[in-house]
């Protein structure tokens, strides 16, 4: 997510199908996003609706885990780059209405 962070744009397709705030009904199936029904997710072959999967087995065991410090250096570089990026948002609203205001 660092090299590519995921962005508001990636999302628009999704979005303009999946039609927030409005009832299902309006929302538009594509060939990409379209809603399956869980009779026809269980009726597929090695269908395992169980998340647990996802779990990281490393993680299981203490003596492979990172140091403290380093897990916890991972947020806050995330928490400083988000923090720099609404800064630059602010700074640049605020150069727009002292634009604005000049005008």
């Amino acid at each position: 997510m660092k090299q590519n962070p995921l962005r508001r744009e990636h999302l628009d397709d999704f979005v303009k199908c999946y039609r927030p705030g409005e009832p299902r009904k309006h929302r538009i199936e594509t060939e990409r996003f379209r809603p399956f029904s869980y009779e026809e997710l269980i009726a597929r072959d090695k269908v395992n609706l169980d998340i647990s999967w996802l779990k990281d087995p490393s993680l299981e065991d203490a003596d492979s885990l990172l140091p403290p410090e380093v897990i916890a250096q991972d947020p806050v570089e995330d928490l400083e780059a988000a923090l720099s990026e609404f800064a630059a948002i602010a700074e640049a609203l605020q150069q727009s209405r002292e634009r604005s205001a000049d005008s």
